[in-house]
């Protein structure tokens, strides 16, 4: 059963080959057995999620199920969820049980999932490798001693080892693709506005975009359906009808524009990543798409403007974290400054202070124009790269990430190296626009990502082409050795 994906899953409910009740227990008994190696999990829900089953079979037996209905699934632990610890990996939270859901979760509860508990990820979704996360990092399924990717490493790690088919994820720079190319899994980072960032602890509010990571993209088509859409709740959220993401899936790719971005094939690729990338454009080639080599010219400036205006939104988001109104509080605290400053430093771990610390720093009277505003101007030309591009081609294609998946602690100690790990994906986040993650072979013996960018409200388009590549591969179903032990 663990071997399944949404789609399946949901036809075998549907003729009764087996109940909910029993594929969640079936699930829950792997993450028992599997997670203690991997650390995937933050917090496992066992009861309510055999409760919930449990209502999802009497769903399906009443004909009122959804395609959704009685699939197990993970949430990233930076959704709020009714009655769950929601920690965003930190200390700071790991005592705050969410008082409502967030609209990702209460729209797929909505729809008969059945959630199986809360996943590790880097605090407050900063890393590339969910090594920052107060509970521990995550590990690689593929090779234990490697890295996820981050910041949605537990999610991805999750599904990759079949202890889920799918979980929610956010992307702010990347987090969604890199850990799901890592990971040998699909990741869809849709939009931003897309879907709804209520009850989604915020990060950096002007690139924080919740989707999807699945086993393939007719199970991220399945959850985007439910997913997207207008949310008065939030002042972010595109008042824009959800597309059709299932009907295109099978379109014949004859005559598709890739584009080929010539700023990612240089310096800093790998040599084994490139390799397999092109072997991937050489097979969407054969599935009738024609190549065209485009010019991204600002890319290189993505990592510095996103680590100033990353930070300086941080800065201002986590300035709430106070110690006061809820959250992690000191003891004894001698007076308010005593309070503030102790709780703050004691909840806070060592990357979120830093990136606190870069933040009000380029904020600050004097700093203001000279990085906050210049990051914002260099951010609008390359959204300008994007839009000059698309007037020529109907997607970009490229690498997800510069590297395979890297030795745990290996990068702990250089932040720079570690935020070039975003390098390929960043530029979306500030332009704004959709883009997915799918895997597209090995090198090693480690998963490769081929990444799909798109226009604004292109996700049915890039689910088409990944689903249509994945027709023709079998690198997703690969799964990490030993798996099914």
């Amino acid at each position: 059963m663990h071997q399944l994906g949404i789609s399946d899953i949901g036809a075998a409910l549907a003729c009764g080959d087996f109940s909910s009740v029993e594929l969640t227990r079936n699930l829950l008994d792997r993450i028992a057995a599997l997670d203690p190696r991997l650390n995937a999990f933050i917090t496992v829900c066992a009861d309510s999620a055999l409760a919930e089953a449990a209502a999802a079979d009497a769903r399906i037996r009443a004909g009122t199920a959804t395609p959704l209905t009685g699939v197990p699934y993970a949430n990233k632990d930076i959704f709020c969820t009714e009655g769950v610890r929601t920690s965003c990996g930190s200390r700071m939270l790991d005592n705050f049980i969410a008082p409502y859901d967030a609209t990702v979760v209460e729209r797929l509860r909505n729809a008969g999932m059945v959630m199986v508990g809360k996943t590790n990820m880097d605090e407050f979704a900063m890393g590339s490798s969910t090594e920052t996360s107060f509970y521990g990092p995550t590990r690689n399924p593929w090779d234990t001693a490697r890295v996820p990717g981050g910041s949605s490493g537990g999610s991805a790690a999750a599904v990759a080892a079949r202890l889920v088919p799918a979980a929610t994820a956010t992307d702010t720079g990347g987090s969604i693709r890199q850990p799901a190319s890592l990971c040998g899994v699909t990741g869809l980072k849709p939009t931003y506005g897309r879907v709804s960032r209520y009850g989604m602890i915020a990060y950096a509010s002007s690139l924080d975009q919740g989707g999807v990571i699945a086993r393939d993209a007719r199970d991220s088509a399945l959850l985007l359906t439910v997913m997207a859409g207008f949310d008065p709740r939030d002042s972010t959220s595109v008042d824009r009808p959800a597309d059709d993401y299932l009907g295109p899936l099978e379109d014949s790719l004859a005559g598709l524009r890739i584009g080929v971005p010539i700023e990612y094939f240089g310096a800093g690729l790998d040599e084994g990543v490139g390799a397999a990338i092109q072997a991937a454009l050489g097979e969407l080639e054969r599935l009738g798409a024609r190549l065209i080599d485009v010019s991204l010219p600002n890319s290189a400036l993505s990592i510095p403007a996103y680590y100033v205006v990353a930070p300086a939104e941080c800065s201002s988001n986590l300035s709430r974290y106070d110690g006061v109104r809820f959250g992690h509080r000191c003891e004894e605290p001698r007076d308010l400054v005593d309070l503030y400053g102790r709780s703050r430093a004691e909840g806070f771990g060592r990357e979120v202070k830093r990136r606190i610390m870069i933040g009000t720093y380029a904020l600050s009277s004097g700093y203001f124009d000279a990085y906050y505003l210049k990051a914002q101007r260099i951010r609008r030309l390359i959204q300008a790269d994007f839009r000059a591009a698309f007037t020529k081609v109907d997607v970009l294609a490229g690498p997800v990430t510069p590297t395979l998946a890297f030795m745990i602690g290996e990068k702990t100690g250089d932040p720079v190296s570690m935020y070039l790990s975003d390098v390929y994906t960043v530029p979306a986040n500030l332009a704004g626009i959709p883009a997915i993650a799918i895997p597209a072979g090995f090198c090693a013996g480690l998963p490769v990502g081929l990444q799909l960018a798109g226009d604004y409200f292109s996700e049915a388009r890039l689910l088409n082409v990944a689903h249509r590549f994945q027709l023709a591969t079998d690198w997703h179903r690969q799964a990490p050795p030993g798996i099914d032990r």
